[in-house]
């Protein structure tokens, strides 16, 4: 077991894409890499992308555990959540995926504790909620999908505000118009320490400003290192 300030190091992936080959890394809190333990819980967990959108937590209680390269936010006795320092903004096109298997339905994956209304929420058991200062976007899933299935989703968000929602390479309900900037720099809660996450998680990956003409391969790559987690 990693002792009181110790860190988890980068696995080596050989061959293959990674996030840090493009150039519109916004952030990458990537598997079992940058993470930093008090005891067994995580305190910090490192942008891997060139920005240091670091996510950290101070309060013991609020510290997700770690375990075999997974966070386990367990929020039955404190909302466990990290928090970055300063937000990602992310104001015009994006491409945002994550792996998580939850264990309840009601939580916050990725959201803002400063700011307001800000938050991919799993809504219900057959609801995923994308929200921003601007509009809320509600995407019904596909038959036999779950928002609370150990799986990995995909949003993107065009230069014309269209969304969609990917999961398990799934398209979720057709593409809604979601204008407005996503504040990011919480995972596991909004403001203030709402809706707190329930499950464990593998990996998050942000991308800022994708062309419209990249979006689709991006997607398909990021789907494809994520579904490997």
């Amino acid at each position: 077991m990693l002792g009181l300030g110790s860190s988890v190091s980068a696995n080596q992936y050989p061959g293959g894409w990674l996030p840090s080959d493009d150039v519109r890394l916004e952030a990458w809190y990537r598997f079992n890499t940058g993470i930093h333990l008090s005891g067994s819980n995580v305190s910090k967990w490192e942008d891997s992308s060139s920005n240091t959108f670091h996510m950290l937590q101070a309060d013991a209680g609020e510290q997700p555990a770690f375990a075999d390269g997974i966070l386990t936010f367990d929020p039955t006795s404190d909302t466990q959540n990290l928090q970055s320092s300063s937000s990602i903004e992310l104001d015009g096109s994006f491409v945002l995926g994550f792996r998580i298997d939850p264990a309840a339905t009601g939580g916050i994956v990725v959201a803002s504790n400063s700011v307001v209304n800000e938050m991919i929420k799993l809504q219900a058991d057959t609801s995923l909620r994308v929200k921003n200062d601007s509009t809320t976007s509600n995407y019904a899933l596909e038959t036999g999908h779950d928002t609370r299935d150990d799986a990995y989703w995909v949003i993107s968000r065009d230069s014309s505000n269209s969304m969609s929602v990917h999961k398990d390479g799934v398209l979720q309900e057709a593409a809604k118009t979601n204008s407005g900037t996503f504040d990011i720099n919480s995972l596991g809660a909004r403001r203030t320490d709402l809706n707190p996450y329930n499950g464990t998680m593998k990996e998050v990956v942000i991308f800022k400003g994708v062309v419209d003409a990249k979006i689709e391969a991006l997607r398909l790559n990021v789907q494809d290192r994520l579904s490997g987690l």
